[in-house]
């Protein structure tokens, strides 16, 4: 099929409907630089708007922008599916699952790649794991809701969230640094380590400008960056994502005595295109510009029908 219009969903409902917008808007203008007629649309909840604004600009591939519940997390893709519309990213089921983290966990776990400790709680239950600790929500991105709760902290999140869910996710708190590895097709791009003054890598520190500094590669022995690099790969697949994924681990180095540790946090289905995004950078570091980059996802576009 030869490609020449692409609609960019963008927007959106979700908590992350700021940087989604900032995703689409830097991907369509990538997308024009790559030859082709783009289309942004701002994708709210309603799927009959959806379905009307596709039909509309008549794509020959959508270019999900979208970040979060509704367009992250297997809905949006359904809609496409029976629409019959190829698009980015990866499939219905490959989304729900990520989207899921706890389910995500299992699956993991299973095919024994590493997670950290933890267990689903009720809004109101106590959580049962020592501090330190993280409570996050189930199914949200860009680390909305998520907490860290260090000896002496006297909030209850648990009690009273910030977000629409009767469950939360409670993990072990794992020291040591941040890393996120970027998946293309079936090989991983590479691993880069995020530092932030802020002491974690919250959504202040994610988007805003300065909030953080990216090390391209990140400074590990050989060993441990291919394993990070494997793992990446691995998680991609035993989840059946499609495309670009990046999946986000931490390095636990902070044992004296004991080897450093690799632990998979979560795999991004849609990663941030924005101007501070990860993926573009290593994408980069390959030798692969943003224009080269959203080319590549929009000729593996596909849908399941």
């Amino acid at each position: 099929m030869s490609i020449k219009r692409v609609t960019v969903l963008m927007g959106g409902a979700s908590a992350e409907r700021e940087v989604s917008l900032r995703s689409g808007r830097a991907a369509g203008s990538a997308l024009e630089k790559a030859g082709y007629a783009v289309t942004l649309v701002d994708a709210g909840r309603d799927p009959h708007e959806l379905v009307r604004a596709v039909e509309e600009t008549q794509p020959d591939v959508v270019f999900n922008a979208l970040h979060g519940r509704f367009g992250e997390d297997g809905c949006v893709q359904g809609v496409l599916n029976l629409m019959g519309v190829p698009y980015t990213h990866s499939g219905l089921l490959a989304s729900a699952a990520a989207m899921d983290k706890a389910f995500a966990r299992r699956l993991f776990e299973t095919a024994g790649i590493p997670v950290a400790k933890g267990c689903v709680v009720r809004k109101g239950e106590a959580s049962p794991l020592p501090r330190p600790h993280v409570v996050k929500p189930l199914n949200e991105g860009s680390s909305v809701g998520v907490y860290i709760l260090m000896e002496g902290d006297s909030r209850d999140p648990l009690k009273d969230w910030p977000f629409e869910s009767d469950e939360v996710l409670v993990e072990e708190f794992i020291p040591g640094r941040e890393l996120t590895a970027a998946v293309m097709g079936d090989k991983a791009l590479g691993v880069l380590e995020i530092t932030s003054d802020r002491g974690f890598y919250d959504y202040e520190a994610k988007y805003a400008p300065g909030g953080s500094r990216h090390i391209m590669p990140a400074p590990l022995p050989a060993s441990d960056y291919a394993e990070a690099c494997r793992l990446a790969v691995e998680s991609h697949r035993v989840l059946g994502c499609r495309g670009v994924s990046r999946t986000d681990l931490r390095y636990d180095d902070t044992r004296p005595g004991q080897p450093p540790r690799l632990i998979v946090l979560e795999v991004n289905t849609q990663p941030g295109m924005t101007a501070t995004s990860l993926v573009p950078e290593m994408a980069a570091h390959t030798g692969i510009d943003f224009p080269a980059l959203v080319r590549w996802m929009v000729e593996e576009a596909r849908c399941d029908a």
